[in-house]
């Protein structure tokens, strides 16, 4: 019966980066070196993924929001699976500056687009030349790329999940301006003291980014999400 260990192994998530581009932050997660590649500790990741499990299970717990953030191209479509999967928002095209900061306007971008779905279901745009309905659907799918894993994000998330800080600085910046919980896997060449919670992981080769979800979706997707509950002038109903 494989260990643990074993499955990391065979995921891949022990390959970090060149000696020369490891972040000195990351040496106590380095157990080795092959060939110039700095290897990475699988027995500290494998307690610090079990760690931010039990964190993110947590936030599951009480009904709050994950976003997912992953940009990198080879990650795509893994990160919206998922996401969609677990039913979470996510980022899988570029991070849009504000998204966090500046919500509100966000918020009504995401309202406009949605508008422009719901009046081409109904068959509203109709009336427009065929000109005008081809700038329209163009304009639809420009908005689709940008807001279409946060059109049903209704608040700021309480905490965020990024694969690449170094891809998504933006994404971090801005959670930490607004003192929102940040998960990540961490390479060797990155800072960890950039987030609250991390596994130190390879995060370039999409076997091991699979792994690592996989394991955050077996926690969402198990876990119960809390009803909040709603107050009204005489009484406390969930």
């Amino acid at each position: 019966m494989k260990t643990k260990i074993d499955q990391l192994s065979e995921a891949g998530l022990f390959v970090g980066h060149r000696k020369s581009a490891t972040h000195p932050k990351m040496k106590p997660y380095i157990s080795g070196e092959k060939n110039t590649i700095h290897l990475i500790d699988l027995e500290k990741t494998a307690e610090k993924l079990e760690e931010m499990l039990e964190k993110i299970k947590k936030i599951r717990e009480e009904g709050k929001n994950l976003l997912l953030v992953g940009t990198k191209k080879q990650a795509k479509d893994l990160v919206k699976e998922t996401a969609d999967e677990c039913k979470i928002p996510y980022v899988n095209e570029r991070w849009l500056g504000g998204t966090i900061t500046n919500f509100p306007i966000i918020k009504k971008r995401v309202e406009y687009y949605k508008d422009l779905e719901k009046k081409k279901a109904a068959g509203e745009l109709e009336k427009y030349t065929k000109k005008e309905r081809l700038e329209i659907d163009r304009e639809i799918e420009r908005l689709r790329l940008k807001f279409e894993g946060i059109k049903n994000m209704e608040t700021t998330p309480d905490a965020i999940f990024v694969l690449d800080i170094q891809k998504d600085i933006t994404a971090v910046k801005e959670a930490k301006i607004k003192n929102i919980l940040i998960f990540a896997i961490i390479d060797t060449d990155d800072n960890p003291d950039l987030v609250d919670c991390f596994v130190p992981a390879n995060n370039d080769a999409i076997v091991s980014i699979k792994y690592i979800l996989d394991k955050i979706k077996e926690v969402l997707i198990k876990t119960p999400v809390a009803v909040k509950s709603v107050k009204t002038e005489n009484k406390e109903i969930s």
